[in-house]
């Protein structure tokens, strides 16, 4: 290959690769709105239901927990009566659709409702969004008071305090979304697509232990995983281990 269709190749391929990379962050962005968007609709169906004139006080959790029973049988465990009511209490601190940011994932919005003061939880929207905050970020963020901290620093200082948090920052990647767990029940991919490699060993090991046994004597299974030590460092096989008896090895 000559280097001027090596080049031609090579641009293409970079060319091609911007373009699926930037389909999938727009389809996991899209998704990320979706769900967001749905969960809204749902708490805001929900309250609505709740503030129907219902004369019982305790109409809302028995309401609640009848419809984490059905929904989670039908769309699994994502709608716990404990996620329900986060998602009723998003719809009640965010009554108004334009005002939920779709830059934010739905985990970003669930640490986000655990802060009870509206400017702080402004604060931390806008700071998530214009530093591309992933969720642990923001988690850590609230967890070492950073909004608390900026308001009681007088401004001179707040540009330090500003600066220590940004050197924690980890950056939200749009690939990440499909990476949460939340997403992924959302998708009900999580119980379709996984396959767990223990499972795969158990019965990759349940067929040895059988072949051995027909085998007879002279064969032996010493572990599932045997370890191997080189020069200080442990190796495990993961697929057992077979080996003869020294009878077997014998040159009697």
């Amino acid at each position: 290959m000559n280097d001027t269709l090596a080049t031609h190749i090579e641009r293409l391929y970079s060319n091609i690769k911007q373009v699926i990379d930037k389909g999938k962050d727009t389809a996991y962005r899209a998704v990320n709105a979706t769900m967001v968007e749905v969960y809204w609709q749902i708490g805001k169906l929900i309250v609505e239901e709740e503030q129907g004139g219902k004369e019982k006080a305790d109409y809302g959790a028995v309401l609640l927990e009848e419809l984490s029973i059905r929904l989670t049988k039908e769309y699994g465990k994502s709608f716990s009566s404990r996620h329900l009511r986060y998602i009723r209490r998003f719809y009640v601190i965010f009554p108004k659709w334009n005002a939920v940011r779709s830059e934010l994932s739905w985990t970003h919005f669930r640490l986000l409702l655990k802060t009870e003061r509206e400017d702080a939880r402004l604060f931390y929207m806008q700071e998530a969004i214009e530093g591309n905050w992933s969720t642990r970020t923001l988690e850590r963020q609230l967890n070492s008071l950073y909004f608390e901290r900026m308001v009681l620093t007088q401004k001179g200082g707040r540009a330090l305090v500003k600066s220590e948090a940004e050197g924690k920052k980890e950056s939200m990647e749009a690939r990440d979304i499909i990476k949460d767990p939340y997403v992924l029940d959302f998708l009900e991919l999580k119980a379709n697509t996984n396959f767990y490699e223990q499972e795969l060993e158990q019965a990759i090991i349940d067929k040895l232990q059988e072949f051995l046994l027909e085998l007879g004597k002279g064969f032996s299974f010493v572990s599932r995983q045997y370890r191997v030590s080189l020069e200080g460092e442990h190796f495990f096989y993961r697929s057992g281990f077979l080996q003869l008896h020294s009878k077997m090895l014998s040159t009697d």
